[in-house]
């Protein structure tokens, strides 16, 4: 589900900051994921089931055999956020420097180095229109998705 606001897209805009406070009200109140795009608030109402979970542990450790020990393939909080563009979001696995880690709040997008998601079946368009838009838009340089339902993937720069 998107909840947008006609002017959502105007990045700084006092109305992104009212979305950002919106959705970190409700984080630990209302299951689902929230991210907000240029479109407004995605809200993933599914949590993780079972099979994406164990796909996103799987790439995380697979990535984690071949890089360098200072870089990490983090899953979970914190969210991603570029501010001046109005963009805040969750990647399922986001490779980063662990000293970058070393931040309160948001991660700084330009300190992703990659970000991967598994296709939610409640809300693939999210990972298949919405990310390959946004993470762009933010500087993340490399956006790989893998999609479970029809066990194809892409790897996007």
């Amino acid at each position: 589900m998107t909840i947008a606001p006609d002017d959502a897209q105007r990045s700084g805009s006092h109305i992104y900051r009212a979305m950002r406070d919106l959705v970190q009200s409700m984080d630990d109140t209302i299951p689902g994921k929230f991210e907000i795009t240029q479109e407004g608030i995605v809200h993933d109402m599914m949590s993780p089931i079972g099979p994406h979970e164990l796909t996103v542990l799987r790439l995380r450790k697979r990535l984690e055999k071949v890089m360098p020990e200072e870089i990490v393939a983090h899953t979970g909080e914190p969210d991603v956020e570029g501010q001046s563009e109005g963009i805040m979001r969750r990647p399922d696995v986001m490779v980063i420097a662990e000293v970058d880690m070393e931040t309160e709040g948001t991660f700084d997008p330009h300190t992703i180095r990659a970000a991967i998601e598994v296709v939610s079946r409640s809300n693939p368009d999210n990972d298949w229109v919405g990310k390959v838009r946004d993470y762009p838009l933010i500087g993340i340089p490399v956006y790989a998705i893998f999609d479970p339902r029809t066990a194809t993937g892409a790897v996007l720069t």
